[in-house]
């Protein structure tokens, strides 16, 4: 949930999650624990130790991706505070958005609340979210901390939620080489990419977009990446 930030925490639940993290701009050497209620404390503890994690702003491929779309139903995943799910609003979407923190979906109701703006915020995780399938015209993944499974359940979950003819959007930060994720302790590997996710579309999907573009993002917890990777996809049926 980057938003020139991240998203900050989908689990495998739609959003949400049942086993996996969802949507964290960190690269820092702090990680979400793998259990569904560590995963909750550690978002709300991250959340509420600083008043903004994120920058506020709709995160930038996003903005882009959606330019000149009809808007319909649109599944935000690992919303965070909120900034990706107001503008969808603003500008027309019937948005979900869901989280795994209720400390960052209490902050974006409030906001919502104060613009007047009707967004349907669901406290759950992708994999553990009860998601209809087929049903959106869109579904935005922006920076989500999904963690991979045998099954590849996470990324099941982001094809199955969207409609004949809706569109795929996943965005994630360039990994890292391996020296730099070892200075963290981090495993790449063991979280959902674009590519992962592209691998996994059939023919009944069409890949519009599937490339690695420089970000230039100054505030957020996010602003030290210089390097987007963008997967957008279209289900043809």
């Amino acid at each position: 949930m980057d938003q020139t930030n991240d998203n900050p925490s989908a689990l495998p639940a739609a959003a949400g999650i049942e086993n996996d993290v969802t949507a964290t701009e960190s690269g820092s050497a702090t990680h979400s624990p793998r259990d569904r209620g560590g995963i909750e404390d550690f978002w709300d503890q991250r959340y509420s130790g600083i008043e903004h994690l994120w920058s506020g702003q709709p995160n930038i491929s996003l903005v882009s991706e959606t330019r000149g779309l009809r808007p319909g139903r649109v599944l935000d995943v690992g919303c965070g505070e909120g900034a990706d799910a107001l503008w969808l609003a603003e500008h027309g979407w019937d948005v979900t958005a869901l989280d795994v923190s209720r400390v960052a979906l209490d902050r974006a109701a409030g906001q919502a609340e104060r613009l007047g703006l009707h967004v349907h915020w669901l406290h759950a995780g992708l994999v553990e979210a009860t998601i209809p399938p087929a049903t959106f015209d869109l579904v935005s993944a922006q920076y989500p901390a999904l963690l991979r499974t045998d099954d590849n359940i996470a990324e099941r979950a982001l094809i199955n939620a969207v409609a004949p003819g809706g569109l795929l959007l996943v965005v994630h930060h360039a990994a890292p080489n391996k020296e730099q994720a070892n200075i963290h302790g981090f495993n790449p590997d063991e979280y959902v990419s674009p590519a992962n996710v592209a691998a996994m579309l059939d023919d009944g999907w069409r890949i519009e977009i599937n490339e690695t573009r420089p970000r230039h993002v100054t505030t957020g917890a996010g602003s030290h990446h210089t390097h987007d990777v963008v997967v957008r996809a279209r289900r043809r049926t």
